[in-house]
């Protein structure tokens, strides 16, 4: 296998052959609501100090042992990129994707990231844990997140030497991830529950269900385009089968509360949600500079508004490519340079004039 740090998934070409994170670019099951799905295993090897306690060494040997094993997976594709070795920018660009946290990139040691070519299977080295599997699909996909990351799962597993405990199942350096080591979680877009004042009564319902509900970098971040995290908060004590049953029943019940509130606002409030709707799209195709913040709300509503038939000439696709592509990384890497914030703020305006033209 070739390992190597340029390709095509993290250089970002400004022409318009670049190609974004498939779960990004292709649709799914229900992605009208629920923009993704993703399955994450925390994994750590025997009689190894955890990334925390490990000194250089160590930490140099367990990227070398995971990626001999990762070596002789062709079906997978896998390339390996040495975080410490990529500019700050193109780590940032990681982060935006969605395909490493941002503590992962922060780190000031031996750590790296697998990667195929569709950017939907993500191997985190030496992050919090040694290993971090992360599978990545468009919409509605637990069932199949699952079954990519389990395969991968049992690869290792047959060939790397797992901290695994009778008791306490996988061993993680975070007591909250013993167990199934799983995180399964989805991302969803639920901009009506938020206009009928219904978000915070749902949430408050998710957390006494055992899930937990964060931003669109998962944990320590906040909600932005009201796009929510969900995801299970106990690994231990309930089998991967469970964990995922109960998140997919809780959200197909988001889906549907979702749909209910998107029906009564055209029923019973059908002026102010046009108003609200077309002021969005007005001021993204004609705004001179903009926050990526209120861009994020902004693509919320205009993407409502397509979901409701209100707005017929955007296809929803590019509104997915362009929650992405307005971030700040992701302008620096287009234009080449760093760009201070004012600077971003006028060309993201710029991106989303062309697109939207």
């Amino acid at each position: 296998m070739n390992w190597k740090r340029n390709w095509e998934g993290i250089n970002l070409p400004t022409n318009e052959n670049y190609k974004l994170s498939s779960w990004i670019s292709e649709k799914g099951p229900n992605q009208e609501i629920v923009l993704s799905s993703r399955m994450r295993l925390a994994r750590n090897l025997e009689e190894r100090s955890y990334p925390n306690c490990a000194g250089e060494k160590e930490l140099n040997e367990i990227i070398e042992l995971v990626k001999e094993t990762a070596s002789h997976q062709d079906d997978f594709n896998l390339c390996f990129i040495n975080i410490q070795e990529l500019p700050e920018v193109e780590r940032q660009l990681l982060v935006e994707k969605n395909l490493t946290s941002p503590a992962h990139i922060k780190k000031r040691m031996a750590n790296g990231l697998l990667l195929n070519n569709k950017e939907n299977i993500s191997i985190m080295i030496n992050e919090e844990d040694h290993l971090r599997i992360q599978i990545l699909l468009p919409g509605f996909q637990l069932n199949q997140c699952w079954e990519k990351a389990d395969k991968i799962d049992d690869i290792f597993e047959n060939k790397l030497d797992y901290a695994f405990s009778e008791k306490y199942g996988y061993l993680s350096t975070c007591p909250t991830n013993l167990g199934t080591g799983l995180r399964a979680s989805v991302m969803v877009h639920l901009p009506a529950l938020n206009l009928t004042n219904n978000i915070n009564k749902m949430l408050e319902a998710i957390s006494q269900l055992g899930l937990v509900v964060r931003g669109i970098y998962g944990e320590g971040s906040e909600s932005a385009g009201n796009i929510y995290q969900i995801s299970n908060q106990i690994t231990l004590g309930n089998s991967e089968g469970e964990i995922i049953d109960n998140l997919k029943s809780v959200t197909t019940q988001i889906i549907e509360q979702e749909r209910n509130a998107r029906e009564r606002l055209l029923k019973e409030q059908e002026i102010r949600v046009r108003d609200e709707i077309m002021r969005a799209y007005g001021i993204l195709k004609y705004a001179h500079k903009i926050s990526s913040e209120e861009t994020l709300k902004l693509l919320s509503h205009v993407s409502l508004g397509i979901d409701m038939e209100i707005i017929d000439n955007i296809d929803s696709g590019m509104l997915n490519e362009l929650m992405i592509l307005i971030r700040p990384a992701h302008l620096q890497k287009n234009e080449g340079k760093a760009l201070e914030p004012q600077k971003r703020d006028l060309k993201r305006s710029e991106l989303i004039k062309e697109r939207f033209n």
